[in-house]
Parts: structure tokens; sequence; C-alpha cells
């Protein structure tokens, strides 16, 4: 993708607020601050969801995105279905859930193609349906590991590839790994997610193939892009 303007950018971003101990006012600032800018939704932990689905309630354009089984992924099947489904219905749009990374070392197919099935049954059984992007921690990761949950994933049908949740000692997304993604499950879109704070690195991602950004760093990349601070 190639960014051309302000709206196209903001467009793209998933506008986040992970901390545990995010208030209730910080979430009512992060929903103005996502109608104010154009971003695409507002990601928030499933604490907060129904405020954030309160606070857009007049919006058609901002959507609310909650994360499952954030940040280590090592709740059961029936625990992530349950929590996805909790969210939906306290007004979530699109939902962010990290796989099992123990089942992805482990090369266990089975279990990741039964959790994300469920899942995705769960988003898809609602009306509308609802997104369902899957976070692989790719730094965490061999290139064969991405690969594997990458080519599971696809199988799957999941919309979207997610590569970290930010918090991983590892790091976060990186232009490679994007590039990666895309060429193992071309039919999956990608977010790029972990440690962008910047208009530079944010285009650069979605010049290799993202077509979302999430990132706390909303605000501070459209404020840069609008001053053409792009080294």
């Amino acid at each position: 993708m190639t960014v051309t303007d302000e709206k196209q950018l903001a467009g793209c971003i998933d506008h986040t607020l992970l901390d545990v101990a995010a208030t209730k006012e910080q979430i009512k600032q992060l929903c103005q601050e996502a109608q104010g800018y154009g971003f695409y939704s507002v990601c928030v932990n499933p604490r907060w969801v129904a405020l954030a689905a309160e606070q857009l309630a007049g919006s058609s354009k901002v959507k609310v995105c909650g994360v499952i089984s954030f940040p280590l992924g090592a709740d059961s099947t029936k625990i992530k279905a349950a929590a996805a489904r909790d969210a939906i219905f306290a007004g979530a749009d699109e939902i962010d859930m990290v796989v099992d990374l123990a089942a992805i070392v482990d090369g266990d197919s089975k279990y990741l193609t039964e959790q994300l099935r469920a899942v995705l049954g769960v988003c898809r059984s609602m009306r509308p349906r609802v997104t369902l992007k899957v976070i692989i921690e790719s730094a965490a990761l061999s290139k064969e590991q991405k690969e594997f949950i990458c080519r599971i994933a696809e199988a799957c049908g999941v919309d979207f590839i997610k590569t970290s949740t930010g918090l991983h000692p590892a790091g976060g997304a990186t232009v490679e790994d994007i590039k990666l993604i895309k060429q193992t499950a071309p039919t999956c879109k990608v977010k790029a997610a972990g440690g962008i704070k910047t208009a530079k690195q944010a285009i650069e991602m979605l010049e290799a193939g993202a077509q979302r950004i999430g990132t706390s760093s909303g605000v501070q990349i459209i404020n840069q892009f609008r001053a053409g601070e792009l080294q």
C-alpha cells in the first residue's frame, strides 16, 4: 500500500490502549481521539469494550476491537471462545486473539486448528460477522514456526494475522515479518503491531504489505505525518 494522505494513514490505525492500569477517563479520551483523527478502531482490553462501544455509539466509522487471551495466549480453547463471545456481546466489532505459542513451538497443528476454528466460529456466527485477527508473536518465532502458524491461520480462514502483542521481550513488528506473512498466507490480511511509534515506521509497514497498524502512538504518528517528519 502506498500512503498518499493523512486520511488514508489514519484509516489504517487501530488506536490502542492496553495498559492494565488504564482508567475510564483514558478510555474516553482514546475514543475521542479516534473520532477526531479518523482512526479505524480503538483497541482495548475486554474490561473496557462496553464503555468504548458506548462512547462510539454515535460514530458510524470507528470500530471497537477487543483483545482476547492477552498477552500470553495460554487460555484454553473453551475460555477463548467464551471470551470472544462476551466481548462481542459487549460491543466489539473485531477480536484480536493471541494464539497458543506453546502449540506453535510444539508443532501441534491439530490443537491450533481446533482453537482457531472455534473462535472463528463465534465470530462468523454473528450478524454482521466479526473480524478475527490472530496474534502470532512473530519476533519470538523462527522462520519455520512463522510459516507453520501462518499456513494454519490461512487454512482456517482467519481475517488477519497480527505480528505481536507489543509486550513480548523478543520485540514487535518488522518489515521482514510483514513480507513473510504476506508471502506465506496471501489470502490473509496483515496487522503490524508492536513498537510502531513513528510515521516512518507505520508507512514502511503498510508499504511492506500490512493493511492495519496497531499502535498506542497513533496521535503522534498522524502529527508527524502532518509535519512531514518522515525520516
